[in-house]
């Protein structure tokens, strides 16, 4: 992998899911190479609506579903999605609250009947389990109960402050934070997994040394190397 001119600044965009994972790479990377990676971490949907505005960013990180949907729209160059870190779908309750059974779907199903509310992304994960009870036929139930997340908000501080009282989120979303108990991923049988991938945005394609700085720090996001920092903050290497 060439190390690029440590002189440069690069600037990338992604969803909240990767926010402290990005922040530990980009840590590693510029004690690596000496160049500065800045991340901005944004809700998914807002991510994508700035880079489609033309805003100017040298990356985008985002689930694999967005980034090509960005990449057919021509704001992402074709060919420059790189897959690199895979995030579970977690489940967590209060900290000192009563622990459901999750262990397979209906286990699952019963838990969400039996919660009084509820909370998860807006996310790939969001759209997930609003698919999920639309196929157990408790949509309708379960509405009411919803608490949506402010932007900004992450589900697990609403399950910490009583405001749901079983939330859904991407693990690395969960893992850290206080005031909550994390009870593991969706059961084997209904478990969701995001795939979440990176972009080089159009607007940079005529600077061939921007770009081969870019691809080089993707390299490193999807490198062997760093394994381990992804499996600390809940999220599994490719």
């Amino acid at each position: 992998m060439q190390t690029p001119s440590s002189s440069l600044v690069l600037r990338g965009i992604s969803s909240m899911a990767t926010k402290a994972l990005l922040a530990d790479l980009t840590q590693a990377y510029f004690a690596q190479t000496g160049v500065s990676v800045q991340i901005e971490s944004v809700g998914g949907v807002d991510a994508a609506k700035r880079v489609q505005a033309g805003e100017a960013f040298d990356m985008v990180l985002l689930a694999s579903d967005a980034i090509d949907k960005l990449m057919a729209s021509g704001h992402v160059q074709t060919g420059s999605r790189c897959d690199w870190v895979r995030s579970p779908v977690a489940v967590a309750v209060q900290a000192g609250a009563v622990r459901p059974d999750l262990s397979n779907e209906a286990a699952l199903k019963a838990a969400v009947l039996a919660s009084p509310t509820l909370s998860y992304s807006t996310g790939p994960s969001g759209v997930y389990l609003e698919k999920l009870f639309a196929r157990w036929g408790i949509a309708d139930e379960v509405k009411p109960r919803i608490v949506v997340p402010p932007p900004g908000t992450p589900v697990g501080a609403l399950v910490a402050s009583g405001k749901a009282a079983l939330g859904f989120q991407q693990l690395s979303e969960l893992i850290a934070l206080p005031g909550i108990d994390v009870l593991g991923t969706l059961p084997a049988d209904v478990a969701f997994i995001t795939t979440f991938s990176s972009g080089i945005p159009a607007v940079i394609a005529n600077d061939a040394a921007r770009v081969a700085a870019v691809q080089s720090f993707l390299q490193f996001l999807a490198s062997a190397g760093v394994e381990d920092v992804k499996r600390k903050q809940g999220m599994n290497w490719l």
